[in-house]
C-alpha cells in the first residue's frame, strides 16, 4: 500500500510539472501573439494619414512651394532624418522616405525613429544628398496590412501598371513626378555569380556607359514595355523591396524624372 501511494503521489507530481510547464507554454504564446498583433496596430496607426497630423500655413503655399513641401518641411523638424516623400495615386503607397549613414536603422525603425516592425522606406545611404546622384535607391518592406512597398507587387500586372504609371517624388526644393520604365523580379545574387545585374548597387554613375548600362538592363529584366526610356543625367528612381518566390528575391520599380 505504502509502495502504490509513493507511485500515486510522484504521478501527480509528474502531472503537476507537465501542467505548469504547458501553462507557461501557453502564456508565453498568449504574450507573443497580443505583442504581434499590437506592434501592428500600431504600425498601422503610425502609418496611416501621417500628414493628417502635420499642421501648416496654407497662406504659405504657391505655385513653386507646394503643400507636400511644406509638409515635409515640417515633419524634418521632428527628424531631420526625413529626406522626401514619396505617393503612388491609387496605392497604400505614400510615406516619408528617410537616410541615415547605414541601410540597417530604418529597417526596424519608422519615420520618428521608434522601433517599428514594418520599419520606413529609406535612401540608400550612398547617396549624395548635398551634390545628386545618379538614382534614388528607396528600400521598404512589405507588410499584410497593406503598408509601406505592399502595394508595388501590383506592378506585375501590366494592367495595373497603365493605370499608374508616375510616381510623385516630393523634396524641400520641389515635388516631382517620375515616369515608370521598367518593372522586374530579382534577387540578392552571391559574390560567385558573374555577369548578373546587380540593380542595387547603382546608385552614382561614374561615366554615360554605367548610366546606359543599368537602363538597359533594367528594360531587358522588365516584364513588359513601358515604352519610357532614360538618357544620360536623367534623374533616376528605384523602389526595392523584398519578393518571396525565390531565395532573397526582390521585386523592383524604376521610373525616370518627367519634365516639368
Amino acid at each position: 500500500m505504502k509502495r502504490r501511494g509513493k507511485h500515486a503521489k510522484k504521478v501527480r507530481k509528474i502531472r503537476a510539472s507537465i501542467l505548469l510547464v504547458f501553462s507557461i507554454i501557453l502564456i508565453g504564446c498568449i504574450i507573443y501573439v497580443g505583442y504581434n498583433l499590437y506592434g501592428k496596430y500600431k504600425d498601422k496607426k503610425d502609418n496611416t494619414d501621417i500628414l493628417a497630423t502635420v499642421k501648416i500655413d496654407e497662406e504659405k503655399v504657391s505655385e513653386d512651394v507646394t503643400k507636400r513641401m511644406i509638409q515635409l518641411k515640417e515633419l524634418r523638424k521632428e527628424n531631420s532624418e526625413i529626406i522626401a516623400w514619396i505617393e503612388i495615386e491609387g496605392t497604400n503607397i505614400s510615406y516619408p522616405v528617410c537616410q541615415t549613414d547605414n541601410n540597417q536603422f530604418y529597417l526596424d525603425h519608422n519615420y520618428k525613429k521608434e522601433s517599428s516592425q514594418s520599419g520606413s522606406l529609406f535612401l540608400d545611404k550612398d547617396f549624395d544628398l548635398q551634390n545628386g546622384s545618379s538614382n534614388y535607391l528607396i528600400y521598404g518592406h512589405r507588410n499584410q496590412q497593406g503598408l509601406m512597398f505592399e502595394d508595388l507587387l501590383k506592378y506585375k500586372e501590366k494592367e495595373f501598371y497603365k493605370k499608374h504609371k508616375k510616381i510623385k517624388f516630393t523634396t524641400e526644393k520641389e515635388d516631382s513626378m517620375y515616369e515608370i520604365l521598367a518593372v522586374f523580379y530579382s534577387r540578392v545574387y552571391y559574390k560567385s555569380e558573374k555577369n548578373v545585374f546587380r540593380y542595387y548597387y547603382f546608385v552614382n554613375a561614374n561615366n554615360e556607359q554605367e548610366y546606359n548600362e543599368y537602363v538597359e538592363n533594367s528594360k531587358k529584366a522588365s516584364l513588359y514595355d513601358t515604352g519610357v526610356t532614360a538618357s544620360f543625367k536623367d534623374q533616376l528612381l528605384t523602389l526595392s523591396t523584398c519578393e518571396y518566390s525565390q531565395e532573397d528575391g526582390r521585386f523592383v520599380v524604376v521610373a525616370r524624372k518627367a519634365e516639368n
